[in-house]
Order: C-alpha cells, then sequence, then structure tokens
C-alpha cells in the first residue's frame, strides 16, 4: 500500500517515530504542502493522512487509487466527505485524543488572566521587581477563582475536564449543553442563564449551523462586565469584531483564545489588537502525550481498515 502523509510537521515536528505508520507500506512523509502538491505527490496512493492539509473534490477525484483517507485530528472539515462517499473512500478521524491537554489549556489560558504570571514575570525580568520601593507590586488585579461561576458551553468530555479542574479550584459550575444530564455539582441550564450568572464562560461545543457566531453582540449583552471568556474549541462560535468591541469598551474584562476563525489569523483580525485579550496559536492539543495519541490511534485507523474491519469511519 502506497501512503502518503501529506503534512505531518504539525503532528510529529520531530519527537515522534513514523516507524508504525511506514510497517505499513511503503510511505513518504512531506511536512505541508498546497492543493496541487497534494495531487501531485499522492498519485498512485491508496491512503493519504492529513490534519489541515485540504483534501477536497479536486484532489478526491485526481486521486483514482485512493481508498483512504485518514484525518489525524477530531474534526474532519478539511475533508469533503461526500465527495469521499461517492467514490466509496473511507475516512477516519481521531477523536478524544486530547482531553486533557485541551482542558489543562483551557484552565492555563484562565489562570493567565486572573493571575497575570506572564505580565509580571515580564516586568520582573525588566527590572521593576529591582528598582521598586515596596517589597512587591501588581501590575494588574488579581482574580480569586473560589466561589467564581464557570459556564461551560458544551458537555463533552473536555468541558467536563475542564469544569473538574475549575471545580478543584473551588469553582461552581454551570453547562448548556444540547443533551441534558445529571452530574453532581454541575447545574445544567438555558444559555442565557449561563451567559447571564457566569463569571467565566468557556467555549467547548463544535461548530455547527446553530453555533456559528454563538458569542455576538446579543448574547455579549447578556454577559457581565466583569465576566471572562474563554475559547480553545473553534473561532467560528465568536463574532470576533462584537467580542473585539466589547473588550476595547470595557463590557467584556477579557478573553483567552486558542482559536481564531481563519489560521494563520489575518493581520487586521480585530482580536489581535483588542484590550485584555490573550491569544496562543491553536496549539492547546499539542502536548507531547497528545499527539504521541494521536498518531498511535492514526496508525491503529489505517491498520483497521487494512484489515478490512475500518474504525472511527465517518464516511
Amino acid at each position: 500500500m502506497k501512503i502518503v502523509v501529506l503534512d505531518g510537521h504539525t503532528l510529529n515536528p520531530g519527537d515522534l517515530s513514523w516507524n508504525e505508520l511506514e510497517a505499513l507500506g511503503g510511505c513518504k512523509v512531506h511536512p505541508r504542502g498546497t492543493v496541487a502538491e497534494t495531487i501531485a505527490r499522492s498519485q498512485g496512493a491508496e491512503a493519504i493522512i492529513t490534519n489541515k492539509a485540504i483534501v477536497d473534490a479536486e484532489v478526491i477525484n485526481a486521486l483514482p487509487n485512493l481508498k483512504y483517507i485518514g484525518v489525524t485530528a477530531t474534526g474532519f472539515n478539511v475533508v469533503d466527505v461526500a465527495a469521499a462517499s461517492a467514490k466509496n473512500i473511507t475516512v477516519t478521524n481521531v477523536p478524544a485524543y486530547g482531553t486533557q491537554s485541551v482542558a489543562q489549556h483551557a484552565i492555563s489560558l484562565l489562570l493567565e488572566l486572573t493571575n497575570h504570571v506572564g505580565r509580571h514575570s515580564q516586568a520582573v525580568s525588566e527590572g521593576e521587581w529591582v528598582n521598586n520601593i515596596d517589597w512587591c507590586f501588581t501590575k494588574a488585579p488579581i482574580t480569586e477563582l473560589d466561589q467564581l461561576t464557570l459556564g461551560v458551553i458544551g458537555w463533552g468530555r473536555i468541558g467536563a475536564a475542564t469544569a473538574n479542574i475549575a471545580a478543584a479550584l473551588g469553582m461552581r459550575i454551570l453547562t448548556h449543553s444540547r443533551t441534558r444530564k445529571t452530574v453532581d455539582g454541575v447545574e445544567f441550564v438555558d444559555l442565557d442563564s449561563l451567559l447571564s450568572q457566569a463569571d467565566v464562560v468557556s467555549l467547548h461545543c463544535p461548530l455547527t449551523d446553530n453555533t456559528d457566531r454563538l458569542i455576538n453582540a446579543a448574547r455579549l449583552a447578556f454577559m457581565k462586565r466583569s465576566a471572562l471568556l474563554i475559547n480553545t474549541s473553534r473561532g467560528q462560535l465568536l463574532d470576533e469584531a462584537a467580542v473585539a468591541e466589547a473588550l476595547n469598551k470595557d463590557r467584556l474584562a477579557g478573553a483567552a483564545l486558542d482559536v481564531l476563525s481563519s489560521e494563520p489569523p489575518a493581520a487586521d483580525n480585530p482580536l489581535l489588537s483588542a484590550k485584555n485579550c490573550l491569544i496562543t496559536p491553536h496549539n492547546a492539543w499539542a502536548s507531547r502525550s497528545a499527539r504521541q495519541r494521536l498518531l498511535q490511534v492514526s496508525v491503529e485507523n489505517l491498520k483497521s481498515f487494512i484489515d478490512g474491519q475500518p474504525q472511527n469511519v465517518v464516511s
């Protein structure tokens, strides 16, 4: 079997091994590539592996030998699943590999907003403590999370894991989800109630027609002026211009985001220069442990397909 990895650099920048994948057939790993390069490199391939490289109808129709597309991620919107199905091509993804890593990152963003560790460390590095007349100083108010309310939008694995960490910090947990469940210590509420009560809102829902720009000007108006917004899910969940305006006009106290609507972002994305907005480059998922699990399941997905018992199939 000829296997082509379209964009292996993000998953494996060099600290993991491709050996198990290479053992399944002739395998060529490319760090990244354009659509045109994908088509050229994948001629004769029966299996291609992608993380964010686009595999649309143009690509699929240009590869007559293709039987399998493995997505090394949970989201699979980079693949035209309908076009793949029409060609009887199996598409798989990797669910739940990064739950703890993303939850940890969400809480890290929250702690940076409330404790300003990076800002204070930078001030010390720049000599402010050495030259301070007092024995300590603060650059911004430090907020204690105990007894504050976290509103989790989307009660999946990552939302629940984030809530568990927040509960350990003493936070009250509210959630809004498509399905109501009974969870000790967690109150399921409607979205408007969550937004109006929460001191921190953390997004953990998938991007759908119903959640596109879920946090917009109208919903921001429900939130406390002192509230903080965390997004480690999908950038399109936010009306970015509305969030930036709320931050700049002090109608929202802060935001910390790992995702934006376009990645890499355009230089004029309003959130890049918004007041009290922290942004990390969509790397919440990228701990070595999570990437190792991601690679391992990706190999297992392809092996299961070869054995005639495909798993984690999305088409």
